[in-house]
């Protein structure tokens, strides 16, 4: 598989966007988690190849809108991923969680159809989520409501989840559980 590789400012870092030549985001990280997104690429795809992008993707400008506050910015945006059957409808259900709303992992599993002891395994395919801000993985947090799990860090978790609620006026945008 040849894959592309955008670097993009943000405001929280470099961001790594990995496209196919289709244009769909197969991957989004930081680029001071590089190792991890290279094992994940590796994990979903086996042998790859990851080049520099000679053309900018259509999710750059996107990427941009939503960091200048259209939130809404990113849900057009193609992806394309491998996982299981499971990883894959929490990924799909991922992206239906609004902007500035935060679920937790339980009521992820339960809206699934899982029992409430799936929180585990919602938690394990949100880890292994290879394309972060797109499938929204950041809007999860855990049953006490604390920040927990996100591969780009906490303190982007928080940054992202502040950005969001004070984009569509939400008064309890600077109290975060857990900061």
């Amino acid at each position: 598989m040849n894959l592309f590789l955008h670097r993009v400012a943000s405001p929280i870092g470099v961001i790594l966007l990995v496209t196919d030549s289709q244009d769909r985001v197969r991957a989004l990280d930081f680029e001071d988690y590089e190792p991890r997104m290279r094992n994940l690429l590796g994990t979903h795809y086996g042998h790859y190849t990851l080049s520099d992008a000679s053309s900018p993707s259509a999710a750059e400008p996107a990427l941009q809108r939503y960091f200048n506050g259209q939130l809404d910015a990113l849900k057009d945006i193609a992806v394309a991923t491998n996982g299981t059957e499971f990883q894959q409808r929490v990924w799909t259900a991922l992206r239906q969680i609004p902007p500035a709303r935060m679920t937790t992992y339980g009521k992820l599993a339960l809206q699934l159809g899982e029992h409430n002891g799936a929180a585990r395994a919602v938690g394990s395919a949100n880890a292994t989520n290879p394309i972060a801000i797109i499938v929204p993985c950041h809007r999860v947090v855990g049953a006490d409501g604390k920040l927990t799990g996100f591969a780009g860090g906490l303190e982007r978790k928080a940054w992202l989840l502040s950005h969001e609620r004070a984009e569509v006026g939400d008064p309890e945008s600077m109290r975060l559980p857990g900061f």
